[in-house]
């Protein structure tokens, strides 16, 4: 499973399963259409189905709804503060959380967390990319 990490030097691939980067391109940028969630202080928003997690700028950094937006609840506690948010089409409860430096992974929508060991340098989003280091 890869994901693309939009920084400000470039477009980061990186394997969530190996935690390590194995694709970079130097003054890249991701494309990714905002997503209107109609709540305050949203930084980023993701959906996948009926399922939207939205990154939000206060504690705990994110809120999550199942039910298309129609109720939400918090989630992330201990989490830091975040810049983007990804969730796998394939997999809804796969959800890529980056803050400033750092990608967390949680495998069942958004309960518990995991931190990955790569650091990247000012995060600006990511994206979901599948199995490969594909950058379009």
């Amino acid at each position: 499973m890869t994901v693309a990490v939009e920084t400000d030097e470039g477009v980061a691939v990186v394997d969530l399963d190996d935690e390590e980067v194995i694709a970079f391109e130097p003054g890249g940028a991701l494309e990714r259409a905002p997503l209107d969630v109609g709540l305050p202080l949203v930084v980023d928003a993701d959906r996948s189905g009926a399922t939207i997690v939205a990154v939000v700028d206060r504690r705990p950094p994110l809120v999550i709804s199942r039910d298309a937006g129609a109720t939400w609840h918090e989630a992330g506690a201990g989490l830091p503060a975040g810049r983007s948010v990804a969730i796998s089409p394939d997999h809804p409860d796969l959800v890529v959380f980056a803050s400033e430096n750092r990608l967390h992974v949680s495998r069942d929508g958004g309960r518990f967390w995991q931190a990955l060991t790569v650091e990247l340098d000012a995060i600006r989003r990511v994206a979901w990319l599948g199995d490969g280091p594909d950058l379009g």
